[in-house]
């Protein structure tokens, strides 16, 4: 490292307070995933405050509505959240925070970065445009030795046509960069893994025009093909998976038991289902849940962290089942109190933020880190 570089170094330990001793970090496991929401922003970097400020969700039950407060959160101390971030409201097209966040996710040993992903001018309406978002990521995470997956969220108008749009542009604008996940499986040989949010949306009839070898607009075989992975949500999604052509099926949800796709008893059957018909199954795990600060009325959906026991089990259940990848919800989705990105003890008027106390702001950094090295021993 010359002396630029050591004083660029200096000088984020100073402003934020943190650094990570690299030679102390884990080798990446790029069978470890982790989904990041790269659409924050301050007045700083990007004029105003973006998804910090996020606002109280109104119930759909008109009535019901009405028993909940109203309104938007004001950052920087009253954020959108049940927890209060280490680095603070922060921007997501910060540098240095991009490379800090880099830091932490190779001390915790995880090796693919899922960043949240919408079309130019599709992202939705209170965060930054995750496309414009994606080089710095790719540059980051090729500096730590990490790998950037696409997280393809429900952008306007998706449809068979528009999605094989979008593939081509993905793969034409970050396919060569050499941080761009790629990875084989069964006789798809280096091929990008792509992940579609909310693929249910879209009927079979539609999917199979581009995953299936005689669709219309079929993708596979070309320079275009990837791995596709489908949200399993409900029981008949996995039907609806085998019909158009996925190539797996990931369960995204921190929430033992909302879904049947995040109920952790139906892990194994899913699992022996996925390797009866040649799929990838990617079970997602999670620290916990709480959305209440976005949507008060919906502590019935809490998974409380219980000081680390809630995760370790999600994770106990997911390496029970032996699955090629794990991935993890979330590394920063702060609205639904998913991250294992550090927090701080935090008060602010009349509101007190949860923590990781007594175990400290790098917990789930830690806990991360010792399942990870568990997993790469069983692989």
């Amino acid at each position: 490292m010359n002396d630029q570089e050591a004083q660029k170094k200096k000088s984020i330990v100073n402003r934020f307070g943190f650094n990570i001793d690299l030679n102390t970090s884990a080798e990446p496991n790029y069978n470890v995933h982790v989904f990041y929401y790269p659409w924050y922003g301050n007045p700083e970097h990007d004029g105003k405050f973006l998804h910090w400020n996020h606002a109280i969700i109104e119930h759909w039950n008109k009535q019901e509505a009405l028993k909940w407060p109203k309104g938007m959160h004001s950052p920087p101390d009253n954020v959108g959240a049940n927890y209060y971030p280490l680095l603070g409201a922060y921007s997501s097209k910060d540098p240095e925070v991009v490379d800090i966040h880099m830091q932490m996710l190779r001390y915790a040993g995880i090796g693919v970065v899922v960043v949240s992903w919408y079309p130019s001018g599709d992202a939705d309406n209170e965060g930054l445009e995750p496309d414009s978002l994606v080089p710095l990521l790719l540059d980051a995470a090729q500096k730590y030795s990490l790998k950037v997956a696409l997280h393809v969220e429900p952008f306007k108008e998706r449809d068979d046509i528009t999605m094989r749009e979008q593939l081509k542009y993905i793969i034409s604008k970050y396919g060569s960069h050499p941080a761009f996940y790629r990875t084989s499986h069964k006789n798809k040989v280096n091929l990008p893994l792509i992940y579609i949010y909310d693929s249910y949306l879209i009927g079979a009839d539609k999917w199979k025009n581009i995953f299936t070898e005689g669709g219309s607009l079929s993708v596979r075989g070309t320079e275009f093909d990837a791995i596709f992975i489908g949200l399993l949500v409900e029981n008949k999604h996995l039907n609806h998976v085998i019909a158009s052509g996925f190539d797996g099926v990931y369960t995204y949800f921190a929430t033992n038991g909302f879904t049947y796709g995040s109920t952790w008893t139906n892990w194994l059957q899913v699992k022996k289902w996925a390797e009866s018909h040649g799929l990838l199954f990617i079970p997602s795990v999670g620290p916990g849940y709480i959305d209440t600060e976005i949507r008060p009325w919906n502590a019935m959906n809490t998974r409380k962290r219980l000081g680390g026991k809630y995760y370790s089990e999600s994770v106990q259940n997911a390496l029970a089942v032996h699955p090629d990848i794990i991935s993890i919800t979330s590394f920063n989705e702060w609205h639904e109190g998913t991250q294992i990105e550090p927090a701080i003890r935090k008060s602010f008027l009349s509101r007190s933020y949860e923590d990781y106390e007594p175990q400290g702001p790098m917990f789930y950094l830690n806990a991360t880190r010792n399942w990870v090295d568990t997993f790469r021993r069983a692989s």
